[in-house]
């Protein structure tokens, strides 16, 4: 007996870490429960991750929502959304100081630093915001046979500060993963662009997808004839002469979306080392303007991005729930010194 198996979404280019089924059921398939019917298809997933996607409405038959005791039939089309899932390197725990804004025993918010990566990898095994969390979620009385493992469902880059949700149970990794994967997550975001933005706001459409050439470089294909969908409304907050600040509301969630939709339509983030915004990209790069800007980049010496914040449903009480942050201090220095040179 073979199913048809389609992966649709993953998240190798993406910052939603979910992968996506779509299972066809072969029409000699004999009654069995949903939940029992997934074990045998799906590799790496536990059974209580099973039912907390089902319950969370996360796992859907003929594009339905059914209960943990429906039995497959012939021909049934079902479709998974799932919290990717752990990797097969160890996590150590580790002591790290964190911004935690809100927590339950569903879920906790965090502010995420400028420099911190979200989860290891390769050149950053230690160190990273899952270290933090696996240190903070160990002792907790939700933790699972002693895991601790904190369920990640989205990322921010390196180098991007701001709002993060984080998943302490299987039911929450599930019921978040699918609203990333609606699109109806609200994502925020503040970014310092280099130029005068020609329109007070607008829709930047094109797809994102590894550079050719770089493959830590993400580029627009405005044909979309590779890499993903990708969509960013934004809308201008204020002008500094020779930069912006802009507001940017994510409707897809691809890896450096903000970063590489700016710079296609000619306005880099501020001092952004990968796509160019390191350099004077507007004025004169002469004189005392060139000392103000230099000035400017030690004050901001990554991108300037920041996660400002996050709305979604909650897992339990089914409400839309919103958090907010403040700009951290190497922003408002930034924009604090821009404003200066524009009373000049």
């Amino acid at each position: 007996m073979v199913d048809y198996i389609d992966q649709e979404e993953t998240s190798e280019d993406s910052d939603e870490l979910y992968e996506h089924h779509r299972i066809v059921v072969d029409s000699r398939q004999s009654l069995l429960r949903i939940d029992k019917f997934l074990m045998d298809r799906l590799p790496n997933v536990t059974r209580n991750k099973l039912q907390g996607a089902i319950k969370s409405e996360a796992v859907q038959v003929n594009q339905k929502p059914v209960k943990v005791s429906y039995k497959v039939k012939p021909h049934d089309v079902i479709t998974i959304t799932l919290a990717e899932p752990p990797r097969d390197t160890d996590i150590h725990p580790e002591n790290i100081p964190l911004d935690i804004l809100y927590e339950d025993e569903e879920l906790l918010l965090v502010n995420k630093t400028a420099g911190m990566v979200v989860h290891p990898a390769y050149n950053n095994w230690n160190g990273t915001l899952v270290n933090a969390l696996v240190y903070h979620l160990q002792n907790l009385p939700t933790t699972r046979n002693g895991e601790g493992r904190p369920g990640l469902v989205h990322r921010i880059d390196k180098d991007t500060s701001g709002l993060l949700v984080i998943a302490k149970t299987d039911y929450s990794m599930a019921y978040l993963a699918k609203q990333f994967f609606d699109h109806s997550i609200e994502r925020t975001y503040y970014a310092l662009v280099w130029g005068d933005v020609k329109d007070d706001a607008g829709t930047i459409t094109g797809h994102v997808g590894r550079s050719a050439k770089d493959r830590k470089v993400m580029t627009v294909y405005p044909e979309g004839d590779y890499g993903k969908h990708a969509v960013t409304h934004y809308k201008v907050l204020r002008r500094f002469k020779y930069v912006t600040l802009v507001q940017c509301n994510l409707e897809t969630g691809r890896t450096h979306q903000i970063r590489a939709h700016m710079k296609y339509i000619g306005h880099p983030l501020f001092s952004d080392t990968t796509y160019g915004g390191d350099k004077i990209l507007a004025g004169s790069p002469v004189g005392s303007y060139k000392s103000f800007v230099e000035n400017a980049f030690k004050l901001m010496p990554r991108q300037a991005l920041h996660a400002k914040s996050l709305g979604f449903i909650h897992p339990l009480s089914k409400e839309f729930i919103q958090f907010e942050t403040e700009l951290p201090e190497d922003f408002r220095a930034a924009l604090e010194k821009w404003s200066l040179y524009e009373d000049q």
